[in-house]
């Protein structure tokens, strides 16, 4: 099984650049394994052109390695955050992928402004906090991880499956790595098509409430009907 999830994690991460997510080796994919809680994440620094499954590290839920001999991603604290905190995920994307990046770098939430983003996400997708200079210097990573959760406020991992890190990039999930990873894909273009709306019309109204939750319910809702079921 944990061999399974160390191939589809790669699968995952190789996939990124094929997206044009992530530039040089900026950008990691995890998944977990729901039976024992053990994380598979790419290890630190290490070039996408050359990734093999050598370079797929597990780890337990309190961040020690089970096997590898590679470093750990560093945002694996960050990760595990994420899986702790929010219920029924089962991969985590983090990139720095420039439409997506350039919200947070500008501190700004994106507004649901079409059906494309309606179709990924319940609201605009928010903004967290960066850390406090105390959170930096007590774990910056791990209170990475508290600021997505603290934005995402609760709310279910389908109605906001990403949330952007103010002057950092994004955090995206889904139920496996990925589904984490079309999250992001998603992502990055709901960023690009809302930024080059409000450079078009910059008081532009957001779509109406009653399209945007047809959109949403109709993919994710309880009588969803998108798609073949």
């Amino acid at each position: 099984m944990l061999e399974e999830l160390k191939a589809a994690v790669l699968a995952a991460n190789l996939s990124l650049p094929e997206h044009g997510l992530v530039t040089l080796t900026w950008g990691n994919v995890s998944g977990r394994d729901p039976s024992s809680g053990v994380v598979a994440i790419k290890a630190s620094g290490v070039p996408y052109d050359s990734m093999t499954l050598d370079d797929i590290v597990l780890v337990a839920e309190d961040g020690s390695v089970v096997e590898g001999s590679r470093r750990p991603s560093t945002d694996t604290p960050t990760h595990l955050a994420l899986y702790r905190g929010i219920p029924g995920i089962g991969g985590v994307v983090h990139t720095h992928s420039t439409w997506a990046s350039a919200w947070a770098q500008a501190r700004l939430p994106i507004p649901l402004l079409g059906t494309t983003h309606a179709d990924f996400c319940a609201g605009p997708v928010p903004v967290a906090a960066p850390p406090s200079p105390e959170d930096v210097r007590a774990g910056y990573e791990v209170a990475t991880g508290a600021a997505v959760l603290s934005a995402l406020g609760g709310r279910d991992a389908a109605e906001v499956p990403a949330v952007l890190v103010g002057g950092h990039g994004p955090f995206c999930w889904d139920k496996s790595a990925a589904g984490a990873v079309e999250a992001a894909v998603t992502l990055e273009a709901v960023a690009q098509m809302a930024a080059l709306t409000v450079a078009l019309a910059p008081g532009v109204a957001p779509l109406e409430g009653h399209i945007a939750e047809r959109h949403f319910s109709r993919k994710h809702g309880p009588g969803a009907y998108y798609g073949q079921g």
